[in-house]
């Protein structure tokens, strides 16, 4: 029952644990990440409009610097001079080597006749006049076409001004090169995703895409959902992949420069970031969960062991209130058996003294009266001893001072050990100093010592043994050795001995009292006791006590 207490004890311990442990976790790394992802979305958003207006400005610019040299150009000469080829060639010239990207320079008049013409193509003769850009410019003054084949058959676009020369009006026209513009709005490419590119207000291409968006092809993205200034926006393309576009409206929102960019390229590093945190997050999960079932394990298993030990504890109690109710009623059966056994000397004086009347040495059996009455005599003086050496050692009584012959509380001490040792087959031979002077001690405790060490003895040999019993005297000690050949004390177990409630017996046999017990008695007598112990030879104590002479009486 306590076994299935102690195991839903540690599945709440560790539940309790693992939740108060993750909880703050997952919420601290999913706080950490959201404001991390939303940031890093920011940034990346804040970089790509960035560079979608600043390409703006540079394509705005572009085209602001190529109109205000054509309209230079025309303020600062006739139509006269326009006409001049040579002329006009020379100011062509000069207009690449200021500016650049101008493909061909023509003078078309009013009637939208091509008069002059500097360039590679044969344009000069050509009439404008129904084309939709040339009554633009002759209304507006200044036009800048979208992307158109014309009579080239090749896509371009040009940037016309309109002069007013007195009553006389005409055009300067010019043809941008599209492959320095393009260049210019594909220097906002960034990374192997990246693109840009510019659309019409109907969703054609001004300028090649980088992934197969030809000029005047039909691009997939709505331009409609650019507003004005810039914009950025998610969508999917044609092929699915999650893109991030940035839009800037150009030249009187007629065209829009687009910049795009895969967003998982752009989002790399949230990417990493997201992986080393959920990487730090599984390896703090898997240190945290081995730490709690590891550190719960251990401190259910401590309360297993303290409860086991309380168990033990309580039994050796328990033994303890039992011996020390047994060494009572020991005490009382000792004291009604001493006066029978009183009854029975007394009663087997008198009949001795009966029988040296002369009326009974006269029986035939005198003698077999005589021989019996000895026997009885025999053994109610034995039964006195035995009586006498159990109130002895069950007395519990102050500590005192008297004088104790040591060799005759040992004989005592073996004589009411002696048929149990006998019963196991135990010898205990006895090697006493007759020469052992009379102490000044407590007899009663002594022979508790005794009783305790040849009894400790006898269970460790169980059966077929020897115990040496030897008293000697040295210098100002008598020391008293009990010797056995049992089985001997591991090295380990040795230091242990002496500490309360440690047995070397079976569970249940003993209570760790004895030896502990014996040792705070002689050392409260200023004595000593010493153990040497060897695995399979056996256990030698050795009881030191000091030679305190008796008070004169």
């Amino acid at each position: 029952m306590k076994s299935s207490i102690y195991t839903s004890l540690q599945k709440k311990i560790t539940i309790i644990t693992l939740v108060v442990c993750f909880a703050p976790l997952i919420i601290l790394g999913a706080t950490i990440y959201y404001q991390f992802a939303r940031t890093c979305k920011e940034k990346i958003d804040e970089q790509i409009r960035y560079r979608a207006s600043a390409q703006a400005d540079a394509v705005d610019l572009f085209l602001k610097e190529r109109t205000a040299i054509l309209s230079a150009m025309a303020d600062t000469h006739t139509y006269q001079d326009m006409t001049e080829e040579k002329r006009l060639s020379k100011l062509f010239e000069v207009m690449n080597l200021r500016a650049g990207a101008f493909v061909d320079l023509g003078v078309i008049d009013n009637a939208g006749q091509h008069h002059a013409y500097v360039g590679p193509y044969d344009l000069k003769g050509r009439n404008y006049y129904q084309q939709p850009w040339f009554c633009e410019v002759m209304s507006k003054g200044i036009y800048i076409s979208d992307v158109y084949m014309g009579y080239r058959k090749l896509p371009h676009f040009i940037i016309a001004v309109r002069r007013q020369e007195n009553q006389h009006c005409w055009v300067l026209r010019a043809t941008i090169d599209s492959d320095i513009f393009g260049a210019i709005v594909r220097a906002a490419q960034v990374g192997k995703t990246g693109d840009a590119y510019i659309l019409n207000k109907k969703g054609f291409f001004e300028t090649h895409s980088r992934f197969g968006g030809e000029i005047l092809s039909k691009a997939s993205l709505n331009p409609t959902l650019f507003g004005r200034g810039t914009t950025v926006l998610e969508q999917k393309n044609a092929k699915g992949t999650e893109l991030l576009y940035a839009g800037t409206w150009l030249k009187d929102d007629k065209w829009l420069l687009v910049i795009s960019q895969d967003a998982s390229e752009e989002m790399s590093g949230l990417l990493a970031t997201r992986n080393l945190e959920i990487a730090i997050i599984i390896f703090g999960t898997l240190a945290i969960i081995l730490t709690v079932f590891f550190t719960t394990r251990l401190t259910v298993n401590r309360l297993r062991e303290a409860d086991s030990r309380m168990n033990e504890l309580n039994a050796q109690l328990v033994q303890s209130d039992k011996l020390a109710a047994l060494g009572k009623m020991a005490a009382g059966v000792a004291h009604e058996i001493n006066n029978p056994l009183a009854v029975i000397m007394q009663k087997t004086g008198w009949m001795e003294d009966l029988l040296y009347e002369e009326e009974f040495q006269k029986s035939e059996n005198y003698q077999e009266y005589k021989t019996s009455l000895e026997k009885i005599d025999e053994h109610v003086e034995r039964a006195r001893k035995v009586v006498h050496n159990m109130l002895g050692y069950a007395r519990k009584m102050e500590p005192h001072s008297e004088d104790v012959d040591i060799n005759a509380t040992l004989e005592q001490t073996i004589a009411l050990l002696e048929n149990f040792a006998r019963t196991n087959n135990i010898e205990i031979p006895t090697d006493l100093s007759p020469d052992l002077p009379i102490i000044a001690s407590d007899q009663a405790q002594l022979q508790q010592v005794f009783l305790n060490l040849i009894n400790n003895a006898i269970d460790a040999i169980g059966k077929d043994g020897e115990i040496q019993v030897k008293s000697r005297c040295s210098d100002s000690f008598i020391n008293v050795e009990i010797k056995d050949n049992g089985p001997g004390i591991p090295k380990d177990k040795q230091k242990k001995v002496f500490d309360p409630f440690f047995t070397t017996k079976e569970t249940g046999k003993g209570t760790g009292l004895g030896l502990w017990v014996s040792y705070d008695i002689i050392e409260k007598m200023e004595g000593n006791i010493r153990l040497v112990s060897e695995v399979g030879k056996g256990t030698t104590f050795t009881v030191e006590l000091p030679i305190v002479a008796p008070e004169k009486k």
